[in-house]
């Protein structure tokens, strides 16, 4: 295992190659997944990092850990900007760091996941002008803030948007899918008071509409901020565990890919 670093833009991106070895050549080519903690746009979760980060070494995968701005510093889309960068970075390194360019998730929980969300709505917004080669292949959303509307969660708004009302409307996801939003894993904890679970429901009704492959399970327990569901991160809950097996399987089917 190989650690590496390299900044995107104003952010920093911590990752964790899987070296490669002679008896090994059916993974010289590995998947990579860049993981977005949620946090408000506040702060990111460290419950939401390392331990995931791990769940998703063990099957092969090469792993980053997204650092993106927070706070006053989340606004006039800096995040976002600092994401499409990391996987740009990513698609372009992808000799030497082992990666297949065309099987590229961003994993986000709650804000992280609006976060990735937005990835997957903007990367080909001219007006927005995020860099070539920043598409994610596929991404795999946790409990994700996406209305700023109804269902709303007001801190992560507030924080993003720094209060511009026309960047409100913008990053109201449900309005901004189109049949070019990348393959979407989707899950939600059902007693989740912080970010309702209309949020998901919202935008699995939108990915349905324009034909976009998804899947979705909003489970009747769990509430926010559970991440793995483990006892290593201080939120066990067994129904919603799930998720974590059900998403290895789906982005393994996306990708082609056996661990």
């Amino acid at each position: 295992m190989r650690p590496i670093s390299f900044p995107a833009l104003t952010a920093q991106v911590r990752g964790w190659l899987q070296e490669d070895y002679e008896t090994l050549k059916a993974h010289k080519i590995r998947p990579a997944l860049v993981i977005c903690a949620g946090g408000c746009y506040r702060w990111r979760s460290p419950r939401e990092q390392d331990a995931v980060a791990l769940e998703f070494l063990s099957m092969g995968y090469q792993v980053f850990l997204m650092d993106y701005s927070c706070a006053e510093q989340a606004a006039n889309l800096r995040p976002l900007r600092e994401l499409a960068e990391a996987v740009r970075r990513i698609r372009q390194n992808s000799v030497s760091w082992h990666v297949d360019p065309d099987s590229i998730a961003v994993l986000g929980f709650s804000a992280g996941g609006h976060l990735a969300a937005s990835l997957g709505a903007f990367w080909n917004d001219g007006e927005i002008g995020l860099p070539e080669g920043c598409r994610p292949d596929a991404l795999v959303l946790c409990y994700p803030v996406i209305s700023m509307k109804e269902f709303s969660h007001q801190e992560s708004v507030g924080w993003v948007t720094g209060g511009d009302e026309a960047l409100r409307d913008k990053l109201h996801l449900p309005d901004q899918i189109t049949a070019d939003f990348p393959p979407v894993f989707l899950w939600h904890g059902g007693q989740d008071e912080s970010v309702p679970p209309e949020n998901s429901l919202l935008l699995a009704v939108e990915l349905r509409r324009h034909h976009v492959p998804f899947e979705y399970h909003l489970f009747e327990t769990g509430v926010h901020g559970i991440s793995t569901c483990t006892q290593e991160v201080e939120t066990p809950e067994p129904f919603c565990r799930a998720w974590v097996g059900l998403c290895k399987a789906w982005l393994n089917r996306r990708f082609d890919y056996t661990p």
